[in-house]
């Protein structure tokens, strides 16, 4: 419970009392549940969706169904993840040595690099969402996209990635993760998302294919803050988060509307 505990303390806004002494194998363990909290998160997104779609059964319906449930993610992981993708793209942005780019990273600040990602990343998000909703796949699109964010995450902490720094939250969770626990979330993962499309949709391979699609896209994310940075942070987790999820909506969106 307390692995559990400091996942959803790690990752989201509830509250979750007092973890107590916190070393890398207990936070191997959060790591690793990092899909389960997706998978609330993703559920809580989804029943706005469904509700407020439900509501108001048309385009604009669709629209406003997209930008609660993108708002409510952001409010229930403090915006944490957005703010991580803005500060990673001042980082490689910048064109700084790794020392440099990663005290860009470190500021409170959010430079041009970052502004124009965040607003591109939200708007993508939102308008995938809208178009997924329109053709009723918005629940199950939401719930495999910000699952897939967090399974990510999972793949962003195996062993063989280093950490960019010797402290943060980056040098805590780096490396903690077996490849072979990673590959598992990834595979029950594509699985399961196979599964609901077959119980709701009937997109029998998109579901698995934005899965994919979305790990790879953050994959290459954590290798470009391998090479520029020296390794990962906790800004580079949040980002690999926002660009899985992000990749994932829009594999959906296209898939939901040429199924239409």
């Amino acid at each position: 419970m307390r692995a559990l505990r400091l996942s959803f303390g790690l990752l989201t806004v509830i509250p979750v009392g007092a973890i107590g002494d916190v070393d890398r194998r207990l936070v191997r363990k959060a790591i690793l549940l990092a899909p389960l909290v997706g998978l609330v998160l993703g559920a809580l997104a989804a029943l706005v969706v469904a509700t407020v779609h439900a509501v108001v059964p048309s385009s604009l319906g669709a629209l406003l169904a997209a930008v609660l449930a993108v708002a409510l993610l952001a409010y229930l992981t403090r915006a944490l993840h957005l703010d991580g993708l803005a500060d990673t793209a001042d980082a490689l942005g910048s064109g700084k040595p790794a020392n440099a780019a990663l005290e860009i990273a470190r500021r409170g600040d959010v430079g041009p690099f970052g502004v124009v990602t965040l607003v591109l990343a939200l708007l993508v998000q939102v308008t995938a969402l809208a178009v997924a909703t329109e053709a009723g796949w918005g629940a199950i699109t939401v719930i495999i996209a910000v699952v897939t964010g967090r399974v990510a995450v999972v793949v962003a902490c195996s062993r063989g990635i280093p950490a960019a720094r010797p402290e943060g939250l980056g040098a805590l969770v780096a490396g903690t993760v077996p490849r072979m626990a990673a590959i598992a979330w990834v595979v029950a993962t594509g699985a399961a998302s196979l599964a609901a499309s077959i119980w709701s949709v009937g997109g029998y391979w998109l579901p698995p294919l934005a899965v994919a699609v979305g790990l790879l896209v953050a994959l290459a994310l954590v290798a470009r803050s391998v090479r520029r940075l020296g390794g990962i942070t906790g800004d580079v987790l949040g980002a690999a988060v926002e660009t899985a999820t992000t990749a994932a909506l829009l594999v959906l969106a296209l898939g939901a509307s040429v199924s239409a």
